[in-house]
C-alpha cells in the first residue's frame, strides 16, 4: 500500500470533496497521506485533517512564499506545535527564488528556524526547492555541520547536483508527478540513480497531477502513476517501488504509526 508523502488536503479543491478523495485512494491502493502545512497561524485546518480521517498526519511550518507573513514565529513555537501525536514532519519551509512572494532574506530566515525545529525534534524537515539549488545546499551543509537532523527534498524539481549533496548530508528526495512528464528528463535521471532507501513518493496536490491526468487538479490517489513512472524508470515491478517507498516513508516520518 502507497502512502502520499507530501499533499494539501486543506486546500479548497481537495477539502471541498474529502469524502470521494479518500475514496480514490482506497480504491488506488493509496493507504495514509501526510497534510502539508503552509501557514502556521492555519495550522488547524490541517489538523482537524489528520484528527478525523484515517491513517493521515500533518506537519506544521511556513512555506516560504510566506515566510515573511510569519517570520515572528519560532522555533520554539513550531517545536510546541509539533508535539501533538499526528504531527509527523517540520514545514514545509526552504528556498523559491521562482516566484517574487518573499524577500529572500526572510525565506533564509524561516528556512533555518525551521531546521532548528527540526534538529530539536528529530522531525524530518520537509524542504521546498526551487531555483534555489546552490543556496539550499550551502544552508543544508552549513546547518548540518552544526548538527544532522532529517530531511527531505520533497517534489523534486531541481538538479542533479543537489540531490547528489543531500543524500551526502543522509537526506531523502521525494518524487512527484513531474517525474511522468516527457520535459523532465533530469528528473528522472535523479530518479534512477537515488538509492532504494532513499526515495519517497508524493503527489504536492493539488498540484501537478502527473500523466495521464496532467491538466486536472492533482489528488492522493495518484500517487499510483508517479510509482508506476518510477518503477519503469528504476527497471523494476510496481510492487518493489508500492514496498520500498513505504518502508522509506516510515523510516524518515518515524513519529507516523503504521496500521497497514
Amino acid at each position: 500500500m502507497l502512502v502520499d508523502s507530501h499533499c494539501h488536503l486543506d486546500f479548497p479543491e481537495l477539502s471541498a470533496d474529502l469524502d470521494g478523495v479518500y475514496a480514490r485512494m482506497a480504491e488506488n491502493g493509496v493507504a495514509g497521506c501526510v497534510t502539508i502545512s503552509t501557514r502556521i497561524r492555519k495550522l488547524d485546518a490541517v489538523r482537524t485533517i489528520a484528527e478525523t480521517r484515517p491513517n493521515t498526519w500533518f506537519t506544521v511550518g511556513t512555506h516560504p512564499n510566506n515566510a515573511h507573513e510569519e517570520i515572528d514565529i519560532s522555533a520554539d513555537d513550531i517545536v510546541a506545535l509539533s508535539q501533538h501525536p499526528l504531527c509527523v514532519g517540520i514545514g514545509e519551509a526552504g528556498l523559491d527564488y521562482h516566484y517574487d512572494y518573499a524577500p529572500p532574506e526572510a525565506q533564509a530566515q524561516g528556512f533555518r528556524t525551521h531546521i532548528a525545529a527540526a534538529r530539536e525534534t528529530g522531525l524530518p524537515l520537509i524542504i521546498h526547492a526551487r531555483s534555489a539549488d546552490d543556496d539550499i545546499a550551502a544552508t543544508l551543509e552549513e546547518e548540518t555541520g552544526k548538527g544532522a537532523f532529517p530531511f527531505v527534498l520533497h517534489c523534486f524539481s531541481s538538479g542533479i547536483a543537489l540531490a547528489r549533496r543531500g543524500l551526502a548530508l543522509g537526506g531523502y528526495v521525494s518524487f512527484s508527478g513531474i517525474v511522468t512528464f516527457r520535459n523532465a528528463a533530469e528528473v528522472q535521471e535523479v530518479a534512477r540513480m537515488v538509492p532504494d532507501d532513499r526515495f519517497l513518493v508524493e503527489t504536492d496536490s493539488p498540484y501537478l497531477a502527473p500523466v495521464p491526468h496532467r491538466g486536472r487538479s492533482n489528488e492522493p490517489g495518484f500517487v499510483r502513476h508517479t510509482a508506476q513512472a518510477l518503477a519503469t524508470l528504476r527497471g523494476v515491478d510496481f510492487a518493489t517501488i508500492d514496498r520500498q517507498s513505504t518502508e522509506n516513508f516510515f523510516a524518515l516520518f518515524s513519529k507516523a504509526k503504521r496500521e497497514f
